[in-house]
């Protein structure tokens, strides 16, 4: 993939927003933003996210991995799961990113985690002109709720062969769905995907989503 470039920034959107550390992995000529909403107790620091997110650039797309609360606010355990909070927090960097020259001309796609994968659908349900592509990984869609209607942009939920309860609420989440839409099981995985090879088998997936239905420049001249 040539060289890839791995730097700090700060996520600050709007005057008054928050400033929310985080981090971008550019590569050359990318042909798309993958924006990484983490799950409850996490941060851009998830060794899990980051393996992802690395493998996403190789494939060609910028990732962005930040927090999605301050230290302070993630020590009131209220906010972990407030999911309207946390969609709002992806709103903002997404807008963070559409004010970026590198990415400002990037199709958009969504990685979500646990409570994370939540936030991410309500926040492509709420901004559908921006959001290209959602990949839930080990997820609570469920969360959504009623967003889960509105979501325009194509959707894969992986989820771990015996993450058997997860597996349930993302069924009952897949029926809510109107847009495109797959449910991939993953032989074998916990809800961690710490078996051999499982890790591996959601980033090909991943990097499959995206790079289907996330458009080039190309297709977009």
């Amino acid at each position: 993939m040539g060289r890839l470039m791995d730097r700090d920034v700060v996520i600050d959107a709007e005057a008054g927003s928050v400033p929310l550390p985080g981090t971008l992995m550019l590569p050359q000529a990318p042909v798309g933003l993958v924006v990484f909403a983490h799950g409850s107790g996490s941060s851009r620091l998830s060794p899990r996210n980051r393996r992802v997110a690395m493998n996403l650039a190789e494939n060609g797309l910028a990732t962005l991995l930040f927090d999605l609360l301050t230290d302070a606010e993630a020590a009131d355990r209220s906010n972990v799961f407030d999911i309207p909070l946390l969609a709002r927090r992806v709103v903002e960097a997404v807008s963070w990113a559409r004010a970026e020259r590198e990415l400002n001309d990037l199709p958009i796609g969504l990685f979500g985690s646990s409570t994370g994968a939540a936030a991410a659908l309500v926040a492509a349900a709420s901004i559908p002109d921006d959001i290209g592509a959602v990949v839930s990984r080990g997820g609570r869609p469920d969360l959504a709720g009623a967003a889960l209607g509105k979501v325009k942009a194509p959707t894969l939920l992986i989820v771990g062969g015996r993450d058997d309860v997860v597996i349930e609420l993302n069924e009952a989440a897949q029926r809510a769905l109107l847009c495109e839409n797959v449910l991939q099981i993953v032989p074998g995985a916990t809800h961690l995907f710490e078996q051999p090879g499982a890790l591996e088998e959601v980033e090909r997936l991943a990097a499959a989503w995206f790079r289907k239905w996330l458009p080039g420049k190309e297709s977009q001249a």
